[in-house]
Parts: C-alpha cells; sequence; structure tokens
C-alpha cells in the first residue's frame, strides 16, 4: 500500500464519512493539533529517563488521544456519525478523565508545594512534560474553537484535554523530583 494518494496536493482532505475539506478547516486544525500533542507525549514515553510505572498511562493517554482525533475527523452527517460508532468502540469518557485525576492526585501527593511559577526546564524529561503540555493546550484551545464554530465536541472530549494538560505539569515536576533535580522557580525582574 502506498502512503501517498495525490488526493491532498490541492489542499483538501477528506474527513471520516467523506466529506472533502480544505486542510484550514478547523476540524482538520483541532485533529491535527491533537495529533501534535500525541507526537509531543510520546516524545516524553521515548525518554531513557521516564520511570517505568509511567509508561503504561502514557501509552493509555497517547491511545485515548488517537480515539478523539478519530471522533474530531468525522463529519457530521448521520451516516458518518453512525459509521464512526460501529468503527471506534471507544471514546472519551469521565471515566477517562477520572482516571487522569486520579494520576494528578498521586503525582502531587508525592510533591513538595508549589509556592511560585517554575520554568518549563529542569531535566531533559520535565521539558519534555513540559513540551506537551503547552501542545495539549494548544490542542484544548483548537478543540474550543471547533465548538464555538457551531460544529459538535462532548464535554468530556474538552475536560479530558484540560485535566491532561494538568498532568504533564505534574508529571514534569515528578521527573524533576525522580532526578533529583529542583524545579526552576520564575524569579521578578528585580530579582534576576
Amino acid at each position: 500500500m502506498k502512503i501517498y494518494t495525490k488526493r491532498g496536493d490541492k489542499g483538501e482532505t477528506d474527513l471520516f464519512g467523506g466529506e472533502r475539506v480544505s486542510k484550514t478547516n478547523i476540524r482538520v486544525w483541532a485533529y491535527g493539533d491533537v495529533d501534535a500533542a500525541n507526537s509531543v507525549i510520546g516524545f516524553a514515553a521515548a525518554s531513557a529517563q521516564l520511570p517505568a510505572h509511567l509508561k503504561e498511562p502514557l501509552l493509555a493517554i497517547m491511545s485515548d488521544l488517537f480515539d478523539m482525533g478519530a471522533e474530531l475527523s468525522a463529519a457530521e452527517r448521520e451516516d458518518a456519525q453512525q459509521q464512526l460508532q460501529t468503527r471506534l468502540d471507544t471514546r472519551i469518557s469521565l471515566d477517562r478523565v477520572a482516571e487522569l485525576e486520579r494520576l494528578i492526585d498521586a503525582a502531587q501527593e508525592k510533591l513538595p508545594e508549589l509556592k511560585t511559577f517554575i520554568l518549563p526546564t529542569g531535566s531533559d524529561l520535565a521539558a519534555r512534560f513540559h513540551l506537551a503540555r503547552t501542545q495539549v493546550r494548544r490542542a484544548e484551545q483548537t478543540v474550543l474553537s471547533v465548538r464555538q464554530s457551531n460544529f459538535k465536541v462532548r464535554d468530556e472530549v474538552l475536560v479530558y484535554l484540560n485535566r491532561l494538560s494538568d498532568l504533564m505539569f505534574v508529571w514534569a515536576r515528578l521527573a524533576n523530583m525522580h532526578l533529583h533535580q529542583e524545579d526552576v522557580q520564575w524569579k521578578a525582574l528585580k530579582s534576576r
């Protein structure tokens, strides 16, 4: 099977269900930003510094984001939505949101209290998680733009992205702690 089809050479692509749209369509931006977030999370997951107990949750999150991308890429026509329903047996749910919250709570129990802003750096792994956090936040903003453009986006999708960016933040801090590196604190101009 060839990887290229040439169907997108004129700046259009297919939504799931066959509807042709511009590659600048807000839905295409949204599932593209979710895909970018997934790739950056994969970059964090590939780190040799990653604690073994985070690998499985990261892979589950990456699968969640694939499901989310499929949902966002589906045309809104009834037949496309029915086809998606038969082919996608997992969707972002409040159970998956609750799992992210459990992971956040577990990480925060181990971390010292945050008393100031921190810079998105420290260990290599922490920097990767901070990069993932910012890309997830961008995906959240784009998906919200889809909803504000009068397309259907389930609440669970937006809540999941919001929690996921929080998780990436606390895991960045956890990575620094795991690697015996302190978070790098922001300093006001007068203190620099």
